[in-house]
């Protein structure tokens, strides 16, 4: 009885948006189970299995680790996103950048090393023969 409304709970916490407004200053780390919204000034970690935007005026140095972010505003650090990543025009981000997906708008400043990891699958050399025969075929 108890434990489903407990699951219940749980799946609303991560539909919940964090915001740290513009004229605030956090400084430490940060781990929610629901996505942020960020105007203000951030110096640590964050760390959400949801969403991260950061807005005109928001500012992050230190480390993210999240599903998606989208940027309007700057990054300082290592930036870890499990699916994408956008940059918006007025964006500038610096550091190292992993992600799956990439889309950079013109005029964002993008100064980092990026390693995007695909889902391409290698073939073994038995695939290999079978999908030139067919192609042959």
């Amino acid at each position: 009885m108890f434990s489903d409304k407990n699951k219940a709970m749980d799946s609303d916490l991560t539909k919940e948006q964090n915001k740290i407004a513009q004229g605030t200053t956090f400084q430490g780390n940060i781990e929610s189970q629901g996505s942020f919204r960020i105007e203000g000034k951030v110096i640590g970690s964050i760390k959400t299995p949801g969403k991260i935007v950061v807005g005109k005026t928001g500012y992050i140095e230190g480390e993210i680790e999240c599903e998606n972010a989208d940027f309007e505003g700057e990054f300082q650090g290592e930036l870890k996103v499990s699916k994408l990543l956008t940059l918006r025009a007025s964006s500038k981000i610096e550091g190292k950048v992993f992600t799956e997906k990439l889309s950079i708008e013109p005029g964002a400043v993008f100064n980092a090393t990026c390693n995007m990891k695909g889902n391409v699958k290698s073939l073994s050399p038995s695939e290999k023969n079978s999908k030139k025969k067919s192609a042959l075929a």
